[in-house]
């Protein structure tokens, strides 16, 4: 697990820096399913079937182990539901978009790399 405490230069910490005390990595899976329906007002059943049809697939240590998300899962799933609930794009759609996305991110990425590298 990447957590990694802060530290305070004050003596006694505030509210926040109680909040923020730790610094969690985005990739780390520590939200479980529950916490996530209540954060992001999903039904567990979109849960279940974005991860059987490999939209959303929070790692698990061993098969029948609970789902951890991580934070980066967390603003997909968001944008996932956002999606199904208020777009009405079904989970193929989602599949496409999310494809589509990725080969655009490439595309800039080749982009900035490529425009980086030029010879002033």
């Amino acid at each position: 697990m990447s957590v990694k405490k802060k530290n305070s230069s004050k003596g006694f910490p505030s509210e926040t820096e109680l909040i923020d005390e730790f610094y969690i990595h985005p990739d780390e899976p520590i939200y479980t399913s529950g916490v996530v329906c209540k954060l992001l007002s999903v039904p567990i059943w979109v849960l279940k079937q974005l991860d059987r049809e490999g939209i959303v697939v929070p790692p698990r240590k061993r098969d029948g182990q609970a789902r951890l998300y991580s934070k980066r899962e967390l603003k997909k799933l968001d944008q996932v539901w956002y999606l199904m609930d208020k777009r009405k794009v079904k989970t193929d759609g989602i599949k496409v978009i999310l494809e589509i996305e990725q080969e655009v991110n490439h595309v800039i990425n080749t982009i900035q790399k490529n425009n980086r590298c030029k010879p002033i």
